[in-house]
């Protein structure tokens, strides 16, 4: 046998062993490692390019040296899950850089972190001053938390006391042209809606790139044609321009009679529909 065609066997079997162990060992291999699991998934790499490079002739004993790896790896993740201690040991301790606005020299000391480096950190959260921070903390994965003194905290709607609807996920109906029957089904539409949508558009199903019904069961498109513009939804615009007009139609209403009762009448009706409108403004303002 050509030693390319070996070669690459040994690569095309390594990398569904590899693909196997990874799934295996979950979703955290891949993103937020610790110490221990950086060390375990070089190691591991390392082993299974000398095998495919024939460096190391057993294609058996590189699959052992790997799948053992990855079991002391789970081993080890679920021995952090039980023990608290283990896991400070096996994943690390989060390190207090900055605390009631004042840096702790000692602790970037001890995590052999410059100030230069700390800045850094602090750009990356779009923090530019050290003096605006009133807490800062390294996490075991070597990102930099930060909490910011309440005066330089983002302004919240909450804190403005204005009420806003919740959010849900949003359902992608259509992508590449095609029906997601799942996903209309999770949004509570059905085909001949959709259809309806698209007909209100001026838009064929073949030309839907993607389309997704939101929060309030509108849909929104996106065609393969960029230059054609695709209207956006307007029902709760309309709807609370339409009750609008109905308050100030009242209270025209109101102001032209002669008649008090029919004046009584106008002007509380004008009072109940003002109180709707101020209640469903966070989800018909578009």
């Amino acid at each position: 046998m050509p030693e390319w065609i070996e070669i690459a066997s040994r690569a095309l079997l390594f990398i569904f062993a590899l693909f196997l162990l990874t799934k295996l060992l979950g979703k955290k291999q891949i993103s937020e490692i610790s110490f221990f699991e950086y060390v375990s998934g070089i190691t591991i790499g390392s082993i299974a390019a000398e095998v495919i490079m024939k460096l190391e002739s057993s294609i058996i004993h590189g699959l052992v040296g790997i799948f053992v790896f990855g079991f002391v790896t789970v081993l080890v993740d679920f021995l952090s899950i039980k023990s608290k201690k283990f896991r400070e040991i096996a994943e690390g301790k989060a390190t207090i850089f900055i605390q009631d606005g004042k840096v702790l020299e000692d602790n970037l000391k001890k995590e052999r972190y410059s100030l230069d480096e700390l800045n850094t950190l602090l750009r990356k959260k779009d923090v530019f001053s050290f003096s605006d921070v009133e807490f800062a903390v390294l996490e075991p994965s070597g990102e930099l938390s930060v909490l910011l003194k309440k005066e330089h905290q983002p302004v919240t709607l909450k804190d403005l006391n204005i009420k806003t609807a919740s959010e849900k996920e949003p359902q992608t109906v259509i992508m590449d042209g095609k029906i997601i029957h799942s996903s209309l089904v999770a949004a509570a539409k059905s085909l001949n809606w959709l259809h309806t949508e698209l007909d209100k558009m001026s838009v064929t199903l073949e030309n839907v790139f993607l389309a997704q019904v939101n929060s309030y069961g509108e849909l929104t498109v996106d065609i393969y044609d960029d230059k054609i513009q695709v209207p956006t939804p307007q029902e709760r615009p309309l709807l609370m321009a339409m009750m609008k007009k109905c308050e100030a139609d009242l209270e025209s209403f109101a102001l032209q009679t002669e008649s008090e009762t029919a004046k009584k009448m106008y002007q509380d009706n004008a009072e109940k529909l003002e109180s709707v409108i101020r209640k469903l403004t966070p989800y018909l303002n578009g």
